[in-house]
């Protein structure tokens, strides 16, 4: 029974990859903030550009893959902390080339840890207050709270741990792919210097906002999920549970990684024993929550608040009445629903609630069955083949204010602190600018690819290590089916596409070259 299930989420994502790279044949998904302002845009391939792009990274796959080979015979005690800190210095070099000033909730969730750091300001929690709206983002405000506390008030500060969170994910892609494909014999530091060099987490380090860290926090409580199954070790899963905790504190989907690591747990009963299955299920669900507790305990023991956070915050059916929208396909609906809650309800979310759940029931009669099939098709082909995790806008900023007033806000996407030669380069849709995004998008699609292939081989092989992987990307896809979207919002399960797409290339170049290891 474990085996078939097994098989069946291989299969499962199998099929949704499949449709990732067919679509991707035919259609465009692009994030281009200068050229279209804030929305999402599915038009033609452009196969002019499409091919010479994937022969150009395909060929440098090789080779850079060939040079990592040579690197087997150094000890992992030299190659990592050289790779880690060649990719740290990488990463602070594109913050000081690309200086991006926080925008949007970035620069929100900043002003109000300093409003609370300096002035005592609680005020946001108040009716029509931001952290009345959106308590959940008091974590990323208390974060930013503590380092304008410890260190000199700059952005720089804040990068700069963004840039050591991204690191620990690196670390952790590593570790990971180690665990998990623990049959290879050599050291596989090509895995490392791809999670090291990998652009969209290079560059969305600008980005002073909640994401670096929760995926650094998420992944290595995949880490330690894995070793658990594999150690049975109760140091592991308590390890795992506080990451587990920290990452959904800081994102509030931490519940879809709870999930797949309690269908992971489950799927390996016979070899943990039923007693330490039900003993680890509790570890991780008791710890959950606690960070959430603890931080609304102390606000209201405080005086900070005057009645329990959330209580009349937005409602999950907002979010779900944004994913349904017949022309943006389920992206930034442009206030509609924010207008539901602040207007029609104001504020209060039982009431809000009713209304998000009449419109909701609105869209969905009134659609046609072809409208939806048509929308939800479109709303997964973008998020996840658009491939850049919009670091257009969230990564490397613009100083201009072309597209201006057709985002939410209006406002410029992501201005600089001062300008330089590099960033008049990749000024607005410059060539060179347009260059590096297809360079991104075309990556993406090439890891689809060889997902792919790393999951037929494991079918055929009747090997399923890579199940917990799996498990989490299927719940990613699943919940934003649902979920207002934003290929941003995905930026959590890199690491494991980093991870699949890694092994899928290595057995296809071993094919290919007659290496050891081959795909049977």
């Amino acid at each position: 029974m474990s085996k078939v299930l097994h098989k069946s989420f291989y299969l499962i994502l199998l099929v949704f990859v499949a449709v990732f790279i067919a679509s991707s044949l035919l259609v465009r998904a692009q994030y281009n903030y200068a050229l279209y302002g804030d929305n999402p845009i599915l038009g033609m391939q452009q196969w002019s550009i499409f091919l010479p792009v994937i022969l150009l990274l395909l060929g440098s796959g090789v080779g850079l893959y060939a040079l990592c080979l040579k690197l087997n015979k150094y000890s992992p005690k030299v190659v990592i902390p050289i790779v880690l800190l060649s990719s740290l210095v990488i990463q602070v070099t594109i913050i000081f080339v690309f200086p991006r000033v926080p925008t949007d909730d970035s620069q929100t969730v900043l002003s109000l840890a300093m409003n609370m750091l300096y002035d005592q300001d609680y005020s946001s929690f108040e009716t029509g207050g931001y952290l009345h709206m959106f308590p959940f983002n008091y974590s990323i405000v208390l974060y930013l709270k503590t380092l304008l506390y410890l260190f000199p008030d700059n952005y720089l500060v804040i990068k700069l741990f963004n840039i050591l969170f991204s690191t620990l994910t690196t670390f952790m892609i590593y570790l990971i792919y180690k665990q998990v494909n623990d049959r290879s014999t050599e050291r596989d530091y090509g895995v490392l210097i791809f999670a090291a060099t990998y652009l969209p987490s290079l560059f969305l380090n600008n980005l002073i906002y909640n994401d670096v860290i929760a995926t650094a926090f998420l992944t290595s409580c995949l880490y330690f999920i894995i070793r658990f199954v594999r150690e049975k070790s109760w140091k592991t899963i308590v390890i795992a549970a506080v990451f587990l905790a920290m990452g959904n504190y800081f994102r509030s989907i931490g519940v879809i990684v709870l999930i797949a690591a309690i269908i992971t747990i489950l799927l390996n009963m016979r070899s943990i024993g039923t007693k330490k299955v039900i003993i680890s299920i509790g570890v991780l669900g008791m710890l959950f929550n606690v960070p959430t507790w603890t931080q609304n305990a102390v606000l209201q023991s405080s005086g900070a608040v005057s009645e329990p956070v959330g209580d009349n915050s937005t409602p999950v059916y907002m979010w779900l009445n944004m994913g349904i929208n017949l022309e943006r396909f389920g992206f930034w609906d442009n206030m509609e629903s924010y207008q539901i809650y602040q207007r029609q309800a104001n504020y209060n979310k039982a009431e809000s609630a009713v209304l998000f759940k009449q419109e909701i029931g609105n869209k969905l009669s009134e659609a046609s069955a072809s409208d939806l099939v048509q929308m939800y098709y479109k709303k997964i082909i973008w998020t996840w083949t658009e491939g850049t995790y919009q670091m257009d806008r969230y990564g490397i900023g613009n100083e201009s204010s072309i597209g201006a007033g057709r985002g939410r806000g209006g406002g410029i996407a992501g201005s600089y602190s001062y300008t330089n030669v590099i960033t008049e380069l990749l000024q607005g849709d410059s060539a060179y600018r347009t260059g590096l995004l297809w360079i991104v998008y075309v990556m993406n699609f090439l890891m689809y690819c060889f997902i792919l292939i790393r999951l037929v081989g494991g079918i055929r092989r009747k090997r399923y290590d890579e199940v917990s992987l799996i498990l989490v990307i299927l719940g990613f896809i699943g919940f934003y089916i649902l979920w207002e979207i934003k290929s941003r919002y995905i930026y959590p399960v890199y690491p494991l596409l980093v991870v699949l797409s890694y092994m899928g290339f290595k057995d296809t170049y071993d094919f290919i070259f007659h290496r050891k290891g081959t795909l049977e």
